[in-house]
């Protein structure tokens, strides 16, 4: 297993300088988008432009665009990576409304890089277009296409960012409830916990979020979950005691918008009995790993998270061949 280094202490400058001018761009910017089909659209090309700039795929990463049923999503594998029995499955964030899998193609290659791992990025329904329960209709579709495809469920390791995030832990809880195999484990990048964003209003209070004002993260969350009621379980989650779930690693910049979110995962994994690990790492960047032409730290947090995915891959396989005996 490689040895990764300390989180460390306090942030680059580089991302202290990206933070700051964040603030003062980027985040008056997207709170002057207008709700409406053409703010929407100016969003998702606003936040594709960063992702592309900041965050490309390295060059020689190979592309595989899957249509199967209604599965959609992209195989996405560094040079050098093959195909074999296990993977991991990205969700990716958007607040439901604003990425998808070509956004993230840039994380999901280095974390194939970083793991040796082939990434399947499943593509789900946007809204407003579509509205809840789409999205983690198709993450729960995907998840039950690569166990059809021959995966094991302790060759998989599930990944999440921000609203993603979300969307794992509903899909564990979905796997609880149907008696589905969990996966080997899930890591998620500054995991979007509590969609009242109350939890971030707080955090954005202390300090102005770079990325956004916590009612514009709101007022996103809100075109996925209009007309559901507020206490519905599938979307204020929460994990019961006892619940069997994987090992899960949680990564968030310290003073984002959403630490407490990361935080508040934690504690409640904990509390049922779960393992969580949480890294908070120094900086202000939402999401920061797909990010490192922008925060140099991603790379060091992208190997931490390598670490776990080995970590938990070689848990799960001792733990398969202990029952088989």
């Amino acid at each position: 297993m490689a040895t990764v280094s300390a989180v460390p202490a306090s942030p680059s400058l580089t991302a202290r300088i990206a933070a700051a001018a964040s603030v003062v761009g980027l985040r008056q910017l997207n709170a002057l988008l207008p709700q409406n089909r053409a703010g929407i659209w100016a969003g998702r090309g606003l936040i594709a432009a960063i992702m592309a700039a900041f965050g490309p795929p390295p060059p020689g990463t190979h592309v595989t665009t899957v249509r199967s049923g209604g599965v959609r999503g992209e195989w996405v594998r560094a040079p050098g990576v093959e195909q074999g029995e296990r993977a991991i499955y990205f969700i990716h964030g958007s607040g439901y409304v604003v990425c998808s899998a070509r956004t993230h193609r840039g994380l999901a290659a280095r974390l194939s890089r970083d793991t040796g791992l082939p990434v399947f990025l499943v593509d789900y329904r946007l809204a407003p277009e579509h509205r809840f329960p789409a999205a983690a209709a198709d993450v729960e579709a995907g998840y039950r296409w690569l166990l059809a495809h021959g995966y094991r469920p302790e060759d998989l390791v599930i990944g999440g960012d921000s609203a993603g995030g979300h969307l794992a832990l509903d899909l564990l809880l979905e796997n609880q409830r149907s008696a589905t195999a969990q996966p080997a484990g899930v890591f998620m990048f500054s995991p979007l916990l509590d969609l009242s964003l109350t939890l971030a209003e707080g955090e954005d209070r202390r300090r102005p979020d770079p990325m956004a004002p916590a009612w514009v993260g709101r007022r996103l969350v809100a075109l996925y979950t209009e007309g559901q009621p507020e206490d519905s379980p599938r979307l204020r989650l929460s994990i019961p005691r006892g619940a069997a779930l994987p090992p899960l690693f949680v990564q968030a910049s310290a003073e984002e918008m959403l630490s407490g979110d990361a935080r508040r995962l934690r504690d409640m994994a904990e509390a049922a009995g779960a393992r969580c690990e949480l890294e908070l790492w120094p900086g202000r960047i939402h999401v920061f790993q797909a990010l490192p032409l922008l925060v140099p730290e991603a790379h060091a947090a992208l190997r931490h998270t390598a670490a776990f995915v080995e970590r938990a891959l070689a848990q799960a396989d001792s733990t398969a061949r202990e029952r088989v005996s």
